[in-house]
């Protein structure tokens, strides 16, 4: 039996140099996006407005297999790059299982997530073409917390649109993003035409990451020197996650591994894209033929009950529309989700992959997932994210199966970060306070009837 320390580290040398581009090698490309203006394929000027010129670029870009990721970016990276791929003894050993589980945690920065990876990017990227801020919306918080470091570092202004139930469940994940110098706006708020839309129809909305992006959106493109970043769904957030799945794929290479099967959870699809990115590569080139698995939470299920057909990417239906599973852009989670992973949709490159049946998809309950959740943080000592539990839960699932018929797997999932800011919802848990909550076909249809009518596509 090999000997295989629990830590697998990189060296600063083994920091990709380059992004993987996932579409170079898919057989089949996912849908263009549409112009609602236009009701045409959009084309990179269209994105101008809204997108910085050179993440326009790489959104459009289907053709070129490898970035070459700029020194700038890629001194930053070295502050907590690269991570480490951790074997899970421990739990291995708790679930009396055969199967070997592997786990690549992205939490070791203040961010305490992967959000970071793009962050940094797009950052970059609006500071080289001389912008003069930026705006964004978060969930959960990681991405704000992460595009605010970045934005501090590159000295940009940022306006951060956070839904509101999670503005008042975390208020310290709040505090990190002020501490970096960006300004937080609970949403919807009264300072957009689309905030004060959505509050009008419904006053006491918690909010969602659609009316976030809108708020967002429009505060971007009516304010001189400014564009709006997102930080997952996109091509170029999956582009640049990419980092993780090649890091994994490294550190992997060296123990002499290889994962039959890989684990992602999944809300808009950043981290689970970026995991992937090199085995699917391999799935789609007949190199190899792991099964990949997306975990979501049964309150939000965008690709077990969701539908594959084109949508806008936010609530006010201001965004262009993309070819993706999804709830319909007027869909809004339940309050009383914890778990994160909250986006209506999913991102159209996993969408496309999803439904060409490269991969598989399971939604969970929340308190499946904050008892997985338990059990990993009592056996490895790390506290997860409720988003990176959902990854848990199923590892945990899948290793249980091969207890029962003595495979030997060997599973890797992702770790996308830690979960100091959600101690509400393990309360929640603890305190045996917290419900489940699955939409039932009906919630699901009011939904539904928010999808757009496309002449010629989608009637």
């Amino acid at each position: 039996m090999k000997n295989i320390p629990h830590r697998i580290y990189l060296t600063e040398d083994q920091i990709p140099r380059q992004w993987y581009n996932l579409r170079a090698d898919m057989k089949q490309l996912p849908d263009p996006m549409i112009n609602p203006a236009t009701g045409k394929p959009a084309v990179e000027a269209d994105l101008y407005p809204v997108f910085c010129e050179k993440l326009a670029h790489q959104e459009m870009d289907n053709e070129t297999r490898f970035v070459d990721i700029p020194e700038e970016i890629l001194e930053f990276y070295k502050m907590y790059r690269p991570s480490p791929l951790i074997r899970a003894y421990n739990l291995e050993k708790a679930l009396d299982t055969p199967a070997k589980i592997y786990y690549k945690f992205e939490g070791n920065n203040t961010s305490g997530s992967h959000k970071l990876n793009s962050a940094v990017a797009q950052a970059y990227y609006a500071k080289e073409q001389g912008l003069t801020s930026l705006t964004t919306e978060t969930g959960a918080g990681q991405w704000g917390t992460a595009l605010a470091e970045a934005c501090s570092f590159f000295g940009l202004p940022l306006t951060v649109y956070m839904v509101k139930v999670s503005y008042e469940q975390k208020p310290f994940r709040k505090a990190v993003i002020q501490t970096f110098g960006a300004d937080v706006i609970p949403s919807p708020s009264n300072t957009t035409e689309a905030g004060r839309k959505i509050l009008a129809e419904n006053p006491e909305t918690g909010g969602s990451l659609g009316c976030a992006i809108s708020e967002a959106v429009e505060k971007a493109v009516t304010t001189p020197g400014c564009r709006y970043v997102l930080g997952s769904v996109l091509n170029q957030v999956l582009l640049h996650q990419s980092v993780i799945g090649l890091e994994s794929m490294t550190a992997m290479e060296m123990i002499d591994e290889y994962p039959d099967i890989i684990i992602g959870c999944a809300g808009g699809g950043s981290n689970l894209g970026g995991l992937i990115a090199p085995f699917m590569r391999d799935k789609l080139t007949g190199k190899a033929d792991p099964r990949i698995i997306a975990v979501e939470p049964a309150s939000c299920p965008s690709f077990t009950r969701g539908r594959y057909a084109y949508d806008f990417c936010d609530t006010a239906k201001i965004t262009p529309m993309a070819k993706m599973y999804t709830l319909g852009s007027g869909f809004m989670p339940s309050p009383n989700h914890a778990g994160g992973l909250r986006y209506h949709g999913m991102s159209p490159v996993l969408s496309k992959l999803y439904h060409d049946g490269y991969m598989e998809a399971v939604s969970v309950e929340q308190t499946r997932v904050f008892e997985a959740a338990v059990l990993f943080a009592k056996q490895e000592t790390i506290l997860p994210a409720p988003e990176s539990a959902h990854a848990i839960r199923t590892a945990i699932d899948e290793a249980l199966r091969c207890r029962e018929t003595g495979e030997a797997k060997t599973i890797l999932f992702g770790l996308t970060g830690t979960g100091y800011f959600d101690m509400t919802a393990y309360s929640a848990y603890l305190e045996k306070r917290m419900v489940d909550h699955i939409p039932s076909d009906e919630e699901l249809q009011k939904g539904f009837d928010s999808l757009p009518k496309i002449p010629g596509i989608q009637e």
